[in-house]
């Protein structure tokens, strides 16, 4: 079960590695006011999610104690991002609040995951 979950963990993180990149090669047109939201960030938030919601199911499984309340928040900002870019991915240009706001928020989801013990 310990290979599982960490197979599932190294698919989480490469789910916020192109979410994150997605986000960050995309600085300098936020900068042009010209960024827009790739596949990539897509992609990677739906892995996010669908990983995320494995390892909880498999650490309940495996009889450890999940944080619930960490857990739900970083649902909720997930969701948050999931839904902006989707609804946004078609879009030439997006706004720059809007774009900068991802890529905080995930950032945000990125320290939440690492600094809440």
């Amino acid at each position: 079960m310990d290979v599982l979950i960490n197979v599932f963990v190294a698919l989480h993180v490469i789910g916020i590695g192109a979410l994150l990149g997605g986000f960050l090669t995309q600085m300098k047109a936020m900068g042009a006011g010209t960024a827009r939201f790739s596949p990539s960030m897509l992609h990677g938030a739906l892995t996010m999610l669908i990983t995320g919601i494995a390892l909880v199911g498999l650490h309940q499984a495996e009889g450890h104690t999940v944080n619930n309340i960490k857990v739900g928040i970083k649902l909720a900002i997930l969701v948050v991002v999931l839904g902006l870019v989707y609804v946004k991915r078609d879009e030439e240009t997006v706004d720059k609040a809007l774009f900068g706001a991802v890529g905080g928020l995930t950032m945000t989801n990125i320290f939440i995951a690492t600094l809440w013990v």
